[in-house]
């Protein structure tokens, strides 16, 4: 949760930095000499000490330490990624989805699944999918801009918190943005007719004030998209379901590949793991193992 004592970096433009308060000001800053020598960047989301001039401009003393921070989008202290896919138009990507979930808690962030654009496809057609990672222990909330879906309960799960969404292009992220806080008015992108995927809307990163608590980042979305330094035997600490399988398999250090006595693939041929989400364990894990 972000915490509301802190002074909180909301915004960079040419050298200048918009800081948020504990009492809601937005002070303009400049960083201290001696930071500009010795921190290497500043993010937004960034803790940060400031004081403040004679003529209300802001000076940064100290920028505090990240519990977090990503490359692309570079932002820095997020409690939360909501993770967006659209029902159709484009279609889901569940590889997509579950490779976002692994970057997303190896980045020490909370995921939360939203199925977008409901109002598309009868949302019938992906229940098992939605109910399967419901079962798993991931939040998943089911929304359309057009009837108002799904709103109220991505509102809740915002509140009080610092987030960025993250989803390929075209699924409806800034709609979704628009609806929650009216008067955003960001632009919004049409799905390309020939390729079928939008074209990415939002240039720079910026951190939101949303007037019912908390605040979301409006950013490209992560183009980041590899598993980073995450090692082979680290994957299924990212698949709770698997994670939690493996306990029971006979060798210390199954990867849950050809190893004998396995429990995991067990699970997967009894149908208690499903065949998808172990599919998709395999091919992270072929990245990470064609990369070493």
């Amino acid at each position: 949760m972000m915490p509301m004592e802190q002074n909180i970096i909301v915004r960079g433009i040419g050298g200048f930095y918009d800081v948020l308060t504990p009492e809601n000001r937005v002070i303009r800053c400049k960083l201290r000499g001696r930071l500009r020598l010795s921190i290497e960047k500043v993010l937004v989301g960034d803790w940060v000490e400031i004081s403040v001039l004679n003529n209300g401009e802001g000076v940064i003393e100290k920028i505090l330490p990240r519990k977090n921070e990503l490359i692309r989008p570079p932002i820095a202290n997020l409690d939360q990624a909501v993770v967006v896919l659209a029902c159709s138009d484009p279609k889901p990507d569940w590889l997509f989805l579950d490779r976002l979930l692994v970057i997303i808690e190896a980045n020490q962030l909370r995921p939360v699944i939203c199925i977008n654009k409901s109002d598309l496809l009868d949302q019938e057609q992906h229940l098992d999918r939605i109910e399967l990672y419901q079962k798993i222990g991931y939040e998943v909330i089911v929304t359309s801009t057009v009837d108002n879906q799904g709103i109220d309960c991505l509102r809740a799960v915002l509140k009080d918190q610092v987030s960025t969404f993250a989803g390929p292009s075209g699924v409806g992220k800034s709609s979704l943005l628009n609806k929650i806080e009216s008067g955003l008015e960001l632009p919004v992108g049409a799905i390309s007719t020939k390729l079928k995927r939008g074209r990415h809307t939002t240039r720079s990163v910026e951190l939101i004030q949303l007037s019912f608590g908390g605040l979301v980042a409006d950013t490209p979305g992560f183009s980041q998209l590899n598993l980073g330094s995450i090692r082979a035997p680290e994957l299924q600490q990212y698949f709770p379901e698997i994670f939690t399988a493996a306990s029971e398999c006979k060798f210390r250090g199954c990867i849950h590949l050809k190893e004998p006595d396995c429990a995991v693939r067990e699970m997967v041929a009894s149908g208690e793991i499903s065949e998808l989400r172990y599919q998709n364990y395999l091919a992270l894990l072929a990245e990470i193992e064609q990369k070493r």
